[in-house]
C-alpha cells in the first residue's frame, strides 16, 4: 500500500459542527483513458487539494446498476436492480424493490440532513413515471428525465414536484450549473448541514431515443459522441487515445466474442480518436462547474467545513482489447473509476492505491458524518486519514465484486461488424465524425435476460453481443469476477 502526502494529516471534522457534502457524479468517465488529466480545474481544487484513489472500481459496469449499488451501499444482486430498463432495472425497478424508501437520500433526511440533487438519476425515469412515485428523500430537486436524458442540447428536467420542462437548444451541463448554483444557495439560506449532488451526464454519448424506454425491443437509438459547449469545440485537436498495452493488441485477447475481434484497421483507429476527443471536450463544462461550486462555497465561508467527493457511475473503454466504444465488460478500463475526496481532515495532493468500491461510498458517507453503519450495507467505510490507510491498510479487503446481466452496446460508427448490418429489430444509428454523411448501423438486439451461462455465439454480429442469463425460481443469479491488486 503506497501513499503520497503532501501536507500534515488532520483528524476527521466530527463534532460540535456537523459538515456538508458536495458530490459529484460524472456519467461514463474513464481511468485509463487519462481524461483526469486533461480537466485542470478538477486538478487544481480536488486533486491537488484532497486524495485519490488508484484503485477505486464501480461494481456494474452500467448506468443504473452501479447508481443504485453507490446510493444504497448494497451489491447488486442484493438490490435486484440489475439492468437499465424494466423489468430487470431502471427506475421502475428500483422502485418495487423498496428501494425509495431505502437509500442514502431518505437516511440522511431522518438524521437532520437536507438533501438536494441535480442531473441524471437513475434510468428509465422519464416523462410518464417521474411522479409514479416522486423519488423520496430529496428537500429539493431537479432530475434529467428519460427520453432525453443524453441530449445534450434538448434535456428535459423536472423539478421537486413540478411538470416536467424542456430546455431545447441550452447546453446541459451549463443548464446543471446554474440549478448546482440555486440549491447551494438554498442550502446556505436553510442554515441546515447538506448534501448535494451533482450528476452531469457527460461524458456519455449522445443518445437520441424513439419511445420512453430506452433500448427497448422495436425501438430505434441514435448513439453519437457526446456534445460539447461551442466554447470548447476548438480543444484538443491532436490529442489520441493513450496508446496503451491494450489498444488494439496484435494479439486477440479475452474469451468469448472479445477474443474474436479483429484488429481495427486505420479508419477505425482514426474514428476513435476523433471519438476520444469529443468526450474531452465534453468534460470541459464540467471542469468548470466544479470551479464554480467551489467558488460559491468559498465566497460563502463553508468551503473549510465541507466534503467534496468526485467520481463516475463506471469507466469506459475505446479501442482497447479490440473494442469499439463502449463501456460494460470487466475490463478495468470499464470498471476503474475516478474516486476524489477533498475536505476537513483529508491529506492534500495524496494518492493512495487502496482497494475500495462503490459498495463504500454510502458506508464512508455515515462514517464523515458521524452516522452508525446499517447492518444491512455491503460495504466499508473507506480510509479517509494517512492514519487511517496506514493502519487499516493491514487488514483492509484486496478485492471487489464485480457483477454484470444484460448486454455488451457499442457506441460508435462501427459497432461490433463494421459499417452494416441486417434485418433489425432495433436500430443503433451513429454519425461519421469527419463528414456530414451519416451511416447506419442496424442489429437486431436479442431481449436481455438474467444469466448464469454464456450462449456460443456467431463473431462479429452485435445481435449476438447480449450476453443471456437465466433465473433460479424467479430469481436473477449473477457472476462474479475477483480483482486482486
Amino acid at each position: 500500500m503506497a501513499v503520497v502526502v503532501e501536507s500534515n494529516d488532520q483528524s476527521l471534522m466530527k463534532g460540535t459542527t456537523k459538515p456538508n457534502i458536495v458530490f459529484f457524479l460524472t456519467d461514463d468517465q474513464d481511468v485509463h483513458l487519462d481524461s483526469l488529466s486533461y480537466q485542470p480545474l478538477v486538478k487544481k481544487y480536488l486533486i491537488d487539494e484532497g486524495l485519490s484513489y488508484q484503485h477505486h472500481f464501480c461494481t456494474v459496469a452500467l448506468c443504473c446498476p452501479s447508481r443504485v449499488n453507490l446510493w444504497t451501499g448494497k451489491a447488486a444482486h442484493n438490490t435486484n436492480v440489475t439492468d437499465v430498463n424494466p423489468p430487470y432495472g431502471g427506475y421502475p425497478k428500483f422502485v418495487s424493490q423498496g428501494l425509495n424508501d431505502q437509500y442514502l437520500p431518505v437516511w440522511l433526511r431522518k438524521a437532520g440532513f437536507n438533501t438536494y440533487y441535480t442531473g441524471k438519476l437513475f434510468n428509465s425515469h422519464n416523462v410518464e413515471n417521474y411522479n409514479a412515485p416522486y423519488p423520496s428523500g430529496f428537500t429539493g430537486s431537479d432530475f434529467l428525465l428519460d427520453p432525453y436524458t443524453y441530449q445534450y442540447l434538448n434535456s428535459t428536467w423536472q423539478r421537486d414536484k413540478d411538470a416536467p420542462i424542456s430546455y431545447e437548444g441550452i447546453y446541459t451541463t451549463d443548464i446543471i450549473t446554474e440549478k448546482a448554483k440555486g440549491f447551494l444557495n438554498d442550502a446556505v439560506e436553510a442554515q441546515k448541514p447538506f448534501f448535494l449532488t451533482i450528476a452531469p451526464v457527460a461524458p456519455h454519448s449522445n443518445v437520441e431515443f424513439n419511445g420512453n424506454n430506452p433500448i427497448d425491443l422495436g425501438n430505434s437509438l441514435r448513439i453519437t459522441p457526446p456534445v460539447s459547449a461551442e466554447r470548447h469545440k476548438h480543444l484538443f485537436k491532436d490529442i489520441k487515445i493513450p496508446r496503451t498495452d491494450h489498444f488494439n493488441q496484435e494479439q486477440p485477447g479475452g474469451v468469448n466474442w472479445i477474443r474474436q475481434l479483429p484488429r481495427q484497421n486505420q479508419s477505425q483507429i482514426e474514428y476513435n480518436d476523433e471519438f476520444y476527443r469529443f468526450r474531452l471536450r465534453a468534460l470541459q463544462a464540467v471542469d468548470e462547474l466544479v470551479e464554480a461550486i467551489v467558488e460559491l462555497l468559498q465566497h460563502h465561508g463553508i468551503l473549510d467545513n465541507t466534503y467534496l467527493i468526485y467520481t463516475s457511475d463506471n469507466g469506459y473503454h475505446i479501442g482497447q482489447h479490440r473494442l469499439p466504444p463502449g463501456k460494460e465488460c470487466g475490463y478495468e478500463e470499464d470498471v476503474n473509476v475516478p474516486l476524489i475526496v477533498r475536505g476537513p481532515g483529508i491529506p492534500r495532493g495524496a494518492v493512495t492505491d487502496q482497494v475500495t468500491s462503490h459498495t463504500d461510498i454510502v458506508p464512508t458517507i455515515f462514517d464523515l458524518l458521524g452516522l452508525d453503519a446499517r447492518d444491512d450495507f455491503d460495504g466499508v467505510a473507506i480510509p479517509l486519514t494517512t492514519s487511517d490507510m496506514v493502519y487499516g491498510g493491514h487488514s483492509r479487503h484486496e478485492h471487489i465484486t464485480l457483477e454484470y446481466w444484460g448486454f455488451a452496446l457499442a457506441e460508435g460508427r462501427y459497432g461490433f461488424q463494421g459499417d452494416s448490418g441486417s434485418d433489425p429489430k432495433g436500430k443503433i444509428s451513429g454519425s461519421c465524425l469527419q463528414s456530414s454523411e451519416e451511416t447506419t448501423i442496424e442489429a437486431e438486439m436479442i431481449e436481455q435476460q438474467v444469466f448464469s451461462g454464456i450462449i456460443p455465439t456467431k463473431p462479429f454480429d452485435l445481435s449476438q453481443m447480449t450476453i443471456i442469463y437465466t433465473t433460479q425460481s424467479g430469481v436473477p443469479t449473477s457472476m462474479s469476477f475477483m480483482i486482486s491488486t
